[in-house]
Parts: C-alpha cells; structure tokens; sequence
C-alpha cells in the first residue's frame, strides 16, 4: 500500500521525505524529484526542496555521476554502456555525456574493455580461437565498448595469443 503524504505541499514533511531518500541511496536531483513526486508530493514542492539541497551541497549532480562513472567501470562497462546508465539513473544528458568523456579520455573504458578481454580469455582457454573471439565480441557489445577498442582488445589477446 502506498503511503501519500498528509499534505502534498508540506515542505518540511518533503525535505524529510527528500533526506531519508538520500540517506538509503546517493540519488541525482532529477532522480530525487522524480522519487518525491511518486510518493504524493507537489511537483513543484519537490523541485523547491531538491533545489535547496543542491544548493547546501547534499546534492551534486557531477560528483554522483562519477561515482556512477567509477561504478560502471568496475562493471566493464564501456562508454555506451556508461552514458545509458547514468540517464537511467537520471543524471542529465549533457553532464552525462561529459562526465563519459572525460572518463574516456583518462582510459577508463580502455582499462574495462581489457579487463573484459582478460576475464573472457580465461572463461574460454581451452576453446577455438574463433569462439573465443566470439564471446569477447558479444560480452564487449552487451557492456557498450565500441567496436575499436573491442578489435584491439581481441587481436592482442586472442589472434596473438596474448595471455590467453
């Protein structure tokens, strides 16, 4: 059973609401907005207090996308994968995008992709090189790594029997 709020335009009770949200899981505004809207407050309620708690710095966007960032990193995720995970947990398309770039250009999803191909390798020894291949090649597809590195990232362990 969903319980609605006394008074959706309660801005204590919505900053309570908000707070408690935040202490079960780091959230993005627009997430945080959304979640409140869903429990009964108003929406423009839940923006007032949102915004109020970016502005104390309890919120900030940039941060909670790299550590989403980080977190998909240790998922092998590539940059795809990366950017289709921080608009679903509501990070705005621009920061999103942004903060995807930046963690390419330091080599994150290049270190993920090779440490997909490494785990793979040692799924698959044993098996035909092609076969091989064809795992890395999907697993690498699945996590959103794009096809330039995922061919590097092959040929090195798999065509040169790197250290497959």
């Amino acid at each position: 059973m969903k319980r609605v709020p006394d008074d959706p335009a309660d801005v204590d009770a919505c900053r309570e609401a908000a707070l408690t949200l935040l202490d079960a899981a780091a959230r993005s505004s627009s997430a945080l907005i959304k979640r409140l809207v869903d429990k009964g407050y108003d929406p423009v309620v839940a923006e007032d207090v949102v915004m109020r708690l970016v502005d104390v710095h309890l919120i900030d966007d940039e941060e909670y996308a790299r550590s989403v960032v980080r977190s998909c990193a240790g998922r092998m995720l590539g940059f795809r994968g990366t950017t289709m995970e921080l608009k679903r947990k509501g990070v705005d398309d621009k920061l999103a995008q942004n903060v995807a770039a930046e963690a390419r250009e330091q080599g994150v999803f290049e270190d993920a992709a090779w440490q997909l191909g490494r785990k793979v390798a040692a799924k698959t020894e044993g098996l035909e090189r092609e076969v091989r291949r064809r795992r890395f090649w999907s697993a690498g597809g699945r996590k959103g790594h794009d096809p330039e590195t995922l061919r590097r990232v092959a040929h090195e362990l798999f065509d040169n029997q790197g250290i497959a």
